[in-house]
């Protein structure tokens, strides 16, 4: 089993920063694929953002592109959201998952193992 835990959610206003980790531990994975999800409140679970093993492919929704940055730290086993010019439309409740393939995916049921989720609010 692989459990995943968020941290860094809260309150801020629009315009400010915040930047998530999610850090996974238990059994050992060779690679995987990393990714962010969001869910608000009456709305389906959303594709954020996804990052290869080696960082060195990442995918977006338009939505928080060129504002959102995804990386990661295998050595901490930790992947990371950086979150900049944030909107009140990017409350949620956002989560990380673990992809144990090497393929990114955006569609959430081909992800295996997932946070509990942290909570993102940004007030106008």
């Amino acid at each position: 089993q692989v459990q995943l835990v968020e941290f860094g959610g809260g309150l801020v206003q629009a315009g400010d920063s915040l930047r998530l980790s999610c850090a996974a531990s238990g059994r050992t994975l060779s690679s995987y694929i990393m990714g962010w999800f969001r869910q608000a409140p009456g709305k389906e679970r959303e594709f954020v953002a996804a990052i290869s093993w080696s960082g060195g492919t990442t995918r977006y929704v338009d939505s928080v592109k060129g504002r959102f940055t995804i990386n990661r730290d295998n050595a901490k086993n930790t992947v990371y959201l950086q979150m900049n010019s944030l909107k009140p439309e990017d409350t949620a409740v956002y989560y990380c998952a673990l992809r144990p393939v090497v393929i990114i995916s955006r569609r959430p049921d081909e992800y295996d193992y997932w946070g509990q989720g942290t909570q993102v609010t940004v007030s106008s």
